[in-house]
Formats: structure tokens, sequence, C-alpha cells
């Protein structure tokens, strides 16, 4: 069985014809890489091409489905058991076949409508051969660069993207539904293809002269750099999407308009390290690209199944058991996935059906998924590589970023899981039945060495390792533990296949990157970001919560369909730099502007993940994102938090005031989602709703009065509901 990084690979989606595995790290792009779609409802119609009902079955079993084969040893175990013909134990193995059936073709719709790069061309024969070996070839030169290259980086991000140019045109066709042409590469796609990467390697072959003109370029440099920026633009709109370049073209439109010359605005663009080949792309040149080429080998060695079976084998049994799995599968696949609606197709053509068979609204099922899935971008320690662009803007240790991140996001998770296990309780749902779930020790004792590429990347980087290295130990581990299991041993061609998954999967993530670094040169070359800060300043008056809250809007507003990386780019130039003015701690401030550029994935009218999940669970789209909003309260309640007491980033903080914090933060997300849910043991009304709510608030607080008084709140609270409970009794 796949992984969950099938979940809907960038360039090797299941209508594509990428290996037969799932995708790695980053896997589908992340929200926003495509443009926002009208909650209308259902999802458009998905088109269908060679191979895809086959892959969509595939990434449904990877999801955790069951397939068509388990459902009739299902049907042959009843019948063997003795149950009658037409008896429920048959018609459960009869419903399982067709739920595994469905969930394959939603997926398949889901990934169609919303991941634009599941839209790729289709090839067969000696093309695709070719497309796969080209793609492999890119993977091992990304390896071979990291780790013996002695290159000057601006030749090696300059090369790094003439390539992602050269084979992203091959890949993806001129509009999003042209790919029923097998084998067709149009010929102006084979011109862009060879124009756009040329032009960056103008710069590779020239390097020397460029750098000697000291600034002074000439009009063929001008032309080169505009071409190649163009190219990259119309290359953006294919693989990404239109937000970003909504954003970026503003800015370079502002750069006109502050007067500033053609020549200098694409010499500072193109021919600089603060423009397409600044820090964005040197990020994703070296870490990130290892990261996802790490994502693709560990999917070989089976993980994802194991992630969903170890939740499933935590919680499945407990009250709403399934959307209580969904949490914890989306938790831990988010250790090591960026993509928002990666994971909630992936997953949540598992879990969402399970959670509304159980008896979970649409809507909520829908929303749940969406939420736990968003989380993973803000999960320790890949946190969709905003980890390492955060470490490398703000020049903190990559450990400390994780660090950070650990309690944040533990609360993100379990204010989801309260508010599942408040709503299950209201409407009083099982779980699964214990014959359904799988022992916990079984599974550890059988398959716990799947985690050792993830122990070992962590421990990698933690001891001192560059990014770059450990992510290569953590790679070459996977290939190892592979080899422990017969059924996940990686053969060469499972080897090439990683090495081609992880190519289609850089290619949004590296476009993203280079339109972002336009944001940023531009506002190095403008000062437009002080500007900015000023305006958002002055609009709020000097006052420090109403600052933060613009902020909060701005993010949200700037992060609409712009995928994670890029985003944290976005947010980390125009944004953090108003919060640190007010006063707040760095990383709290970079922490607080990419909290709030993701949670624009579940927050309506753009919130990608949220349709992803309500196409899935047959729900209405605009009423799943203000339920995902809902559950997901913690992300709009915790970096405030943060931004006012940096403590709870745990720098610095000994170890008891750390397990303070955690606890009553914990005890803080109950009573606020108690009070969102108006379900705690028994019913809410309205005054007791916001009372908990207020009483969390306080908890959530690292003050030691507000914990008192908010632990008081809710003990008072908690005797009164089981007061209720036994006299009702």
């Amino acid at each position: 069985m796949s992984d969950f990084l099938k979940k809907g690979r960038d360039g090797e989606p299941a209508c594509g014809n990428a290996p037969d595995s799932a995708p790695g790290l980053f896997a589908a792009r992340a929200p926003g890489e495509q443009d926002a779609p009208a909650p209308s409802g259902e999802t458009g119609p998905a088109q269908e091409t060679p191979g895809a009902p086959a892959q969509a079955a595939e990434a449904a079993s990877a999801a955790g489905a069951p397939s068509a084969a388990e459902a009739a040893s299902a049907a042959e175990a009843a019948s063997a058991a003795g149950a009658p013909a037409g008896q429920p134990a048959a018609t459960d193995a009869f419903d399982a076949q067709q739920e595994a059936e469905q969930a394959a073709a939603d997926a398949q719709k889901v990934l169609a409508e919303y991941d634009r790069e599941s839209n790729t061309r289709q090839f067969t024969g000696l093309r695709k051969n070719l497309m796969r070996y080209a793609l492999a070839a890119f993977s091992l030169y990304v390896l071979w660069m990291n780790v013996f290259s002695t290159l000057p980086e601006q030749i090696r991000r300059a090369s790094f993207v003439g390539l992602v140019i050269f084979l992203a045109f091959f890949l993806y066709p001129l509009r999003k539904g042209d790919t029923s042409r097998v084998n067709h590469v149009a010929w102006y796609d084979v011109v862009l293809a060879v124009v756009g990467a040329g032009c960056y390697f103008y710069y590779v072959f020239n390097f020397e002269a460029i750098v000697n003109r000291a600034g002074r370029n000439t009009t063929l440099d001008v032309v080169v750099g505009i071409v190649g920026i163009l190219i990259l633009a119309e290359l953006c709109r294919r693989v990404v999407g239109f937000p970003i370049l909504v954003v970026a073209g503003c800015f370079v439109a502002y750069a006109f308009y502050a007067d500033f010359s053609t020549k200098r605005i694409f010499s500072h663009l193109f021919y600089t390290t603060e423009g397409v080949m600044g820090t964005p792309i040197g990020v994703c040149s070296t870490f990130i690209v290892l990261f996802i080429l790490f994502g693709s080998f560990l999917d070989k060695t089976g993980v994802g199944k194991y992630f969903i079976d170890i939740a499933n084998s935590i919680a499945g049994a407990a009250v709403g058991g399934p959307a209580k799995v969904a949490v914890i599968a989306s938790a831990l696949q988010g250790m090591i996935s960026g993509s928002s609606v990666a994971n909630t197709v992936g997953s949540g053509s598992f879990t969402i059906p399970m959670m509304k068979r159980t008896g979970y609204p649409p809507e909520f099922a829908g929303a749940v998924e969406a939420a736990a899935s968003t989380g993973g971008q803000i999960m320790p320690p890949i946190m969709g590589a905003a980890a390492f662009l955060m470490a490398q803007i703000t020049g903190f240790d990559y450990s400390e970023v994780a660090i950070a991140a650990i309690l944040p996001a533990f609360l993100y998770f379990a204010g989801i899981f309260l508010m599942v296990h408040f709503e299950a309780k209201k409407l009083n749902l099982r779980g699964l039945d214990k014959s359904e779930i799988p022992s916990f020790w079984k599974i550890f004792l059988e398959k716990g060495y799947l985690l050792l590429p993830l122990v070992v990347l962590v421990y990698s980087m933690m001891s001192g390792k560059t990014s770059s290295m450990s992510a290569v130990y953590a790679i070459l581990t996977s290939i190892v533990v592979s080899m422990f299991r017969k059924d996940t041993r990686m053969s060469f061609s499972a080897f090439l296949d990683a090495l081609e998954i992880g190519a289609r999967s850089t290619i949004s993530v590296a476009v993203a990157c280079a339109i972002a670094g336009i944001i940023v040169g531009i506002v190095t070359l403008t000062g437009i970001g002080l500007k900015l800060a000023s305006g958002l300043l002055a609009l709020s008056g000097g006052i420090k919560i109403l600052a933060l809250f613009f902020t909060m809007l701005a993010c949200i507003i700037l992060g609409m369909g712009v995928p994670t990386t890029a985003n944290y780019v976005i947010m980390a130039t125009i944004t953090a730099p108003i919060v640190v003015k007010l006063g707040v701690d760095l990383l709290a401030a970079h922490m607080f502007v990419f909290y709030f550029g993701i949670v624009a994935d579940i927050t309506p009218p753009v919130a990608l993940a949220a349709y992803a999940g309500s196409a899935i669970a047959k729900s209405n789209p605009m009423k799943t994102g203000v339920t995902a909003t809902r559950i997901a309260i913690a992300a709009f309640i915790v970096p405030y938090v943060f931004a006012f007491s940096p403590e709870m980033l745990l720098l610095g903080a000994p170890v008891y005031r750390a397990v303070q914090i955690a606890v009553t933060s914990f005890i803080g997300m109950y009573g606020v989602a108690a009070g969102m849910e108006g379900f705690m043991q028994t019913k809410l009304n309205w005054p007791q709703r916001l009372f908990c709510i207020a009483c969390g608030l306080m908890l959530i607080d690292t003050g030691v009065l507000t914990d008192i008084v908010g632990i008081t709140g809710i003990a008072v609270m908690t005797f009164l509901q089981r007061r209720a409970v036994r006299q009702t009794a």
C-alpha cells in the first residue's frame, strides 16, 4: 500500500503518468497553488486520462481505504463464519468495497479540480521514459550540487532555475485542461523551454563577465533578464496560479511608479542575489529540494500507511473515533509533509467517509480533515519547509525554530481534537468496533523501524549537522530501511521513481520561490516595506493589539492562494518587520505572520483545503470553510499569546516553566473548545459558553494570575456540568 504522500503530488497526479508510487514531501501543491474556486457546491467534473482510474484507486489505497480485494476477502470471511448471504457482515464488506471505489473516484476529481499540478501532460513509451530519466537526472544533479559542488552560489541558483523551467514547460500545458492529447508537446512550449532555460544559463556561462561589469549591464543583459522573468511568470501562471503573480505584479508596478528605470529594475531582479536568484530560491535549491527528495524516498518505505494504522490503533475505538484518527494521522503526516490540499485529499479519502458513516455531519467531517491537514504546515520538524526559510531569514538555528513551534502546534491539534471529542459527545457518536482496530504494539513492533529516517533527520540537525547533510543522511537511511522487508524493498526502478517524484514535486515549490524572490527584490530596491510598516502603525494609532489585528488581516489576505514557502517569504518581507516594530520578539514575529498566512487555506472565501474536504464530503464548500475556521480557532488565538508572551515558544524557558505553560495552555484549550462547541459533559447555554471561552483564554495566556483565575473557572464549570449530568440521570 502506498504512502499518504500520494495525496496529490505535484506533477504526479492521479491523472498523470508518474510512477505508481505516492508523491513525496510537498506532494500536492500547497493550497493556493491554483486559482481559488468559487464556493459553488460540488467540484467540477474531473478530466479522465489514460490510467487515471487505477492510479486514483491506488491513491485511495494509500489513504487507507479498503481495496476491492480486501472487501472481497471480508465477504468470504463473513461467509466462512456462517453469516447468511445478505446479512450485515456481507453487506458491510460490500459497502466497504463501494466506499473504496467512491473514495478513489472522489480523490481523482478533487485533485483534478484543486491541484493545478494534477493536470500535466501524458506520455507513453519512449517519451515517457525520456521524461522519467530527465527528471531523475535533475534530482541527481541537485544532490551532486549540494554535496560535492564548489561552484559559486549564483551559478548554482541560476542553473537550478534554468533546469526547472526547461523541464516544467514539457510537463505543464498552456491551459489547465489541455492534457488529453498523449505524447503531445506544443511547439511554442518547446520554444519557451529552450529560451527560458537559455536566459538563466546565459547568466551561468557569462557569470564572470557580468560580475566584472559591476552593475553596468549591457542592453543584451537587460533583454535576457526581461525575457527570463517574463517566461518565469508564464510558468508560474501554469504551475502555481494567478494569486502570487498578482502580488508580484503589483510590487513591480510600484517600482515603475517610483521612477526606477526598466534597466535598473530588471538588472536588480535578475543579476543580483536579491531577486529571482535571492534567498528563497537559494533555500529551495539546497534545503527544501533535499527534503522533498527525502519525502519521496520515505514514501517508498510505507510510512504513510503506518501513520494511519498508528492513529487508528490509538483513537479508532474512542468516542467519535474516525475524526480523532484524522486529527492524529494528519499531525503525524504533517511532520514531514507541507501541503494542506495534499493531506486533505490523501487521508481525507479514507477518514471523511468514515466520519460521515459514524454520524458526523458532512460539513463537520470535511472541516475536521481540512483543519487538521492545514496544521501539517505548522508541525515541526518540516513546517512546510518554512522552518528552513525562517532559520535563514531570522538567523536562528534550525533547532531553535523547530523547538519554538512545538507548543503552538500541540495546542493547535489539541484544540481540534477536543472540538471533535465534544462534537461526538454532543451527537452521542461511538467509535469503531474493536475488531476493526489494529493492535498498537503489534504495529509498533512490526514496523516501528519505519520511523528511523525521521529519527536520523532530527538527531542530525539537532547535533549540529547542516540541514542539507541531515536530509542526505535521512535519504540514505530511508533506502536502508526499505530493505528490511520484502514488500518495501527498493528496487532500481523504485529508486528511479523516487528521484522522478522528487523532481516533479520540486517544480511548483521552485517556481513559487523564484516569484517570491521578485517581491523581496522590489522591497529591497524601493524600500516599500518600511512605508507599509509606517502606514500600518499610523492606522493603528500605535496600539499594539490593534496593529497585530491589522497585520493578521494583511497576512490572511496575502496568504490566500499562495503556496506555503512563497507565503512565508511574502509575510517575512512585508509584515514581519511591522510586528517587530511593535516590540515583538523577532522569532515570535515571524511565527505570528506565518501562522496567519497559513490559515488562509481554511479561511473563506479562498479556503482551498476546506473546499477539497467539502468535495470529498459532498458538503457545502462555504459552510465547510466556516466550520473549519471554527474548529481551528487555536490558530487565531495562539499567535497573539506568543506575540505578547514569547515564553510560549520555550526558548530559554526553564523546564518547570515549559511544563507549566504546556499544561495550563492545554486546559485552556479545553475551555475554549467546550465553549465553541457548546458542550462539555452536557449542553452549555450561551452565558456558560462565553464563560468557558473567557477562562480558556486566561489559561492560554502565560501569566500566573490568569492561570489561577482560568483554572478556577474551568473547575467550577466542570463541577456544575457533572452535577447537571447526575441530576438528569
